[in-house]
């Protein structure tokens, strides 16, 4: 452990000091504006830049659906950005975006926060209290193949806040999102509403409540694990990727097709991937050149994967998760600034 502490430490030292002289390497050099000279958001693009910013320069109200996974203030070694603030400056950051995205969101939009257990709370609180948004539900997404602790119970989970900018007036397409009830498959009820029941605000998410192509018994992912290293999901050159199965159900409940969904801290690219699979127009920003150009890469192929069959977007898994698309790429360290080690795989025997 306290040889991961070192290599952690160098590597935030060697990222600060790489800032600063601007030798920070990148592969998204195009970096288009937001709006165009009428003032109006280009849409259906990845772009590099402060979300803040970005969001702030752009017009109000143009936004139907926000979804970010901000960084986590944890320490985890993102590209180019410093994850260790202290606690009051991370808080005033977060205050910062979330009013910006108040500000960009229409009277009826909807705003999905994932985060953890540190700053839950005080996140929710600035939301409701501090900016007025309405929460709807704390969602609970608990995932398999979590980080295994020795000194407390290991951690399985993320919160995602459920907020919405008008009490009343939003987009919620409970019909899209309905998932089999225990009264339909075990107890064969006849008062079962056909359609079958809401999923609850606890997201395990079951193999009934996804299409069957996802969750083949020699499938990677169970249950919505967390995007592990070895899954064929996995882009590589990002350890915070969100599955496309929570994001699928987030943009089908609340947009429609047309509506414009925005994703302030890109990442990986999910947010983007997923909107554009099931129709929806969309904006993603990172603050990383090399993010935003792998994130282009991956909605690339998507897109690509898409127009060339006449399969329903979410049964392309084999192909959008093909191991040899470009997008998929490794990067020389892992979160902690450590070297990276191709495993070994080893043959099962019986």
């Amino acid at each position: 452990m306290n040889g991961r502490r070192r290599a952690f430490g160098k590597a935030l030292v060697d990222l600060r000091e790489k800032r600063k002289a601007g030798k920070i390497s990148t592969n998204g050099k195009s970096r288009p504006k937001l709006c165009d000279a009428d003032g109006l958001p280009r849409l259906d693009q990845i772009l590099c830049g402060d979300s803040i910013q970005v969001l702030n320069d752009g017009p109000e109200g143009w936004i139907d659906l926000v979804f970010a996974d901000p960084p986590f203030n944890s320490g985890y070694l993102y590209h180019g950005y410093d994850d260790r603030l202290k606690t009051e400056d991370y808080l005033d950051f977060s205050r910062q975006w979330m009013t910006a995205v108040h500000r960009a969101l229409k009277p009826t939009g909807s705003f999905y926060l994932a985060i953890s257990d540190e700053f839950a709370a005080d996140l929710c609180v600035i939301a409701r209290r501090e900016l007025g948004f309405t929460m709807r539900n704390w969602i609970i997404w608990h995932y398999t193949f979590g980080q295994q602790p020795t000194r407390k119970f290991a951690k399985s989970h993320t919160h995602i806040l459920y907020f919405t900018k008008d009490p009343t007036s939003f987009t919620f397409n409970a019909d899209a999102i309905r998932v089999a009830s225990a009264r339909q498959t075990i107890y064969a009820d006849a008062r079962a509403n056909p359609k079958g029941k809401l999923p609850d605000d606890v997201w395990y998410l079951r193999p009934q409540e996804v299409p069957d192509s996802m969750f083949q018994p020699e499938g990677d992912t169970w249950n919505v694990s967390r995007i592990c290293g070895t899954f064929k999901e996995r882009e590589g050159w990002h350890g915070c990727q969100m599955p496309i199965e929570v994001l699928k159900r987030i943009i089908a409940a609340s947009s429609n097709a047309g509506d414009i969904v925005v994703d302030p801290f890109n990442g990986s690219g999910t947010t983007t991937v997923a909107a554009a699979l099931q129709g929806r127009r969309y904006v993603g920003i990172d603050q990383s050149e090399e993010y935003v150009g792998f994130a282009r890469a991956r909605l690339s192929h998507a897109c690509e994967q898409m127009s060339a069959t006449e399969e329903q977007p979410f049964d392309l898994a084999g192909k959008l998760n093909d191991p040899a698309r470009a997008s998929r790429v490794s990067t020389l360290t892992d979160s902690l600034g450590r070297p990276r080690v191709e495993r070994a795989r080893r043959k099962r025997t019986a």
